[in-house]
């Protein structure tokens, strides 16, 4: 079976990963993709209900939009969370049953939660007497011992019965016990067709498939047969390839009357965490000729790699657009990143998302290198001098490369991993990232 035309509103998203899709991360891949779907790292109830609720939820409107994931098994707790996601604008909320931690075993939620699909369905139900957001669920295709089809399509039909309209699919079973994370993301073989075979016989059901997707050209093929894919890993590792996804995927192309990306901090919650409404955190693309009046310009002899665009008009309207070229992207985080540290932000959070930025590129090992260096060393000094040292390296044919279109250096392609002393191996071995 296959479909032609996806009923989803959200045909591409990115999975939440701990330590990976924080919001810095989600702020620059919204400055790459307007459309695709963003998730947070998830968030246990108990933090929210016990620690710094307002730390935690704290988010950008220009990252909308944007879904909630919660651990946990308690229904009521988890209906109370999902009001609170509610309430701060979140576009969904999701339950994870699908991660195979022992941490979060021993809590008794994640992927555990597949040996109890009544349990689920109690929480789903739970949730949606509270919230009128969608309630959506990320599950495995089985555990150990409840590893067929038949098992899965029982899990499913379940949990819809309580009024969940999406499921979330990695194509893996989880093997609980035994095997890390990371070892669950790779040792049990993808079984793609039985999420297939999922859309067939759940057709009224929106079903996104996750697992193994490591480019642009793999979510559309498997487009031909589910409603939306999710794509991990690949998309913190090279975020660049995220800047074809409103075009291949969305069939975007974008305008120049496309309304700009708005990334005003909402009023519920101020403070040291929250973005400034204006000024150069929400700045906007580079002006058609940056280099105006400005000693260093991008011409061969000297260039300003960021070329600074702190008084663009959307700078003043507290917005901003999607990137074109990696200078513009690079100039976009800079200016995010010296408004968060002016706020008194932790700067190498906002850094570690653009390591791979240049990755592929002439000089890009250096530049690994200089922002891994600003990362552990920086102690307080102004940020955008820093930054710009950081690239001052990279001739204006690198920096101005597109991010998509003719010419872009992934347009779809697979994500290939490289192997670089500079590339921190925590970004691909990471045994917290639950994607």
């Amino acid at each position: 079976m296959t479909t032609t035309r996806s009923r989803s509103p959200y045909r591409l998203s990115v999975a939440p990963m701990m330590e990976r899709t924080d919001r810095h991360y989600r702020y620059m891949a919204r400055l790459l993709t307007r459309r695709t779907l963003l998730y947070t790292e998830m968030v246990t109830t108990w933090a929210l209900l016990h620690g710094d609720r307002r730390r935690l939820l704290d988010y950008s409107e220009c990252e909308r939009p944007l879904a909630l994931q919660l651990g946990g098994d308690n229904p009521d707790d988890l209906a109370q969370c999902a009001v609170w996601a509610e309430e701060l604008g979140y576009d969904e909320v999701n339950l994870n049953v699908g991660c195979p931690s022992e941490r979060v075993i021993s809590g008794r939620f994640g992927a555990c939660l597949m040996a109890e699909p009544v349990r689920v369905a109690a929480i789903v139900a739970a949730m949606r007497a509270r919230v009128r957001i969608p309630v959506t669920v990320k599950h495995r295709i089985g555990i150990n011992g409840l590893e067929s089809y038949e098992d899965l399509a029982n899990f499913v039909r379940v949990v819809a019965e309580a009024g969940c309209a999406r499921f979330t699919v990695h194509a893996r079973i989880a093997i609980l016990g035994g095997l890390s994370p990371a070892e669950n993301r790779e040792i049990p073989p993808l079984r793609y067709e039985d999420v297939y075979r999922l859309k067939s016989d759940f057709p009224a059901l929106e079903i996104e498939l996750n697992g193994g997707v490591r480019s642009l050209d793999s979510a559309l093929s498997h487009l031909q047969h589910v409603d939306a894919v999710m794509i991990g890993r690949a998309a913190y590792e090279r975020p660049i390839l995220l800047a074809s996804a409103d075009a291949l995927i969305f069939h975007d192309r974008g305008s120049s009357s496309d309304a700009p990306i708005s990334c005003e901090p909402r009023s519920t919650m101020s403070g040291p965490t929250e973005p400034m409404s204006s000024g150069p955190m929400s700045s906007g693309p580079m002006s058609s000729d940056p280099m105006s009046n400005d000693p260093m310009s991008n011409d061969p002899v000297s260039h300003d790699p960021t070329s600074s665009h702190e008084s663009s008009p959307t700078a003043a309207a507290g917005a901003s657009e999607p990137a074109g070229t990696r200078r513009e992207l690079f100039a976009q985080m800079m200016a995010y990143a010296d408004a968060w540290d002016a706020r008194g932000g932790r700067l190498a959070p906002v850094l570690k998302p653009m390591l791979t930025l240049f990755d592929g590129m002439p000089g890009a090992r250096r530049y690994r290198r200089n922002l891994g260096e600003l990362m552990a060393a920086r102690v307080g000094g102004p940020v955008v001098p820093s930054m710009r040292a950081v690239v001052e390296h990279l001739s204006p044919d690198v920096l101005d490369s597109p991010l998509f279109g003719p010419g872009a250096q992934v347009v779809g392609g697979a994500f290939r991993q490289r192997e670089d002393p500079h590339y921190p191996s925590s970004l691909t071995r990471s045994s917290k990232s639950v994607d």
